[in-house]
């Protein structure tokens, strides 16, 4: 009993150690994203300004707006710059719980996450961001001027690039269930027609009411889905 209860605070202190230095690598993260948010915010306006009639400006409607949203623009920023530090405490963390053959493992799933995240914002800034503005903007005219306030415009932006973020992560997440054996590739073949209608659903429910930007969603899920099948037929364990 008494090595239990030892183990288990020597585990409670191992995950409050990974946690602080989780923090503070947010914290430096945050710190190095606040010197340059004004870069930042420009960068990730750009699509929208490129779609507004000329002279159009982004506007705060309240004192704290502007400060609040950069704030939370450089949170969100340095949460990304720490997410290697933090992907790496946890590893450090369950890697003494896992067994020889799934820490192999474990190096290429962090990695293939991180990218295929980070290929789904770039997806969503390049190829859907201009469709959905130049749609949203089409509703303008000499009497109806849009002044979108950046409080609203960084939290439209930031919730359809985590989405387009976490949709990428399917492959990566189908390899792993399917590598442990949870998945397999058949049951993924006759569910497609389920997953068609459901992406479809998905994809007017978060885009705006544009069959342009509802089309540039579902596309890369479908191809996404038809991927996971591959991949989990090729991992996956003999049926």
């Amino acid at each position: 009993m008494a090595d239990e209860k030892l183990s288990f605070t020597a585990h409670l202190t191992e995950l409050r150690t990974r946690l602080i230095r989780s923090f503070i690598a947010v914290a430096v993260g945050f710190l190095v994203s606040y010197a340059f948010v004004e870069n930042i915010f420009e960068f990730l306006m750009r699509p929208m300004l490129q779609a507004m009639p000329p002279g159009s400006p982004l506007v705060f409607t309240s004192l704290t707006e502007g400060f609040f949203t950069y704030f939370k623009l450089a949170l969100t920023s340095g949460i990304c710059l720490a997410s290697p530090v933090i992907l790496y405490q946890l590893w450090r963390f369950i890697a003494p719980g896992l067994l020889e053959h799934e820490k192999r493992y474990a190096l290429p799933f962090a990695l293939s996450v991180t990218a295929f995240f980070i290929a789904g914002a770039a997806f969503c800034y390049y190829a859907v961001f201009p469709s959905i503005f130049k749609f949203l903007m089409s509703f303008s005219s000499d009497i109806v001027r849009p002044m979108p306030s950046i409080k609203e415009y960084l939290s439209f932006s930031s919730k359809l690039l985590l989405t387009f973020g976490l949709i990428f992560e399917y492959p990566p997440l189908v390899f792993f269930l399917a590598k442990v054996g949870i998945l397999k590739g058949s049951w993924l073949v006759r569910q497609r027609k389920y997953a068609i209608v459901l992406i479809f659903v998905i994809s007017a429910v978060i885009t705006p009411p544009d069959v342009v930007s509802q089309i540039l969603m579902a596309l890369p899920m479908m191809v996404l889905y038809e991927l996971g099948i591959v991949i989990a037929k090729v991992v996956g364990k003999k049926e």
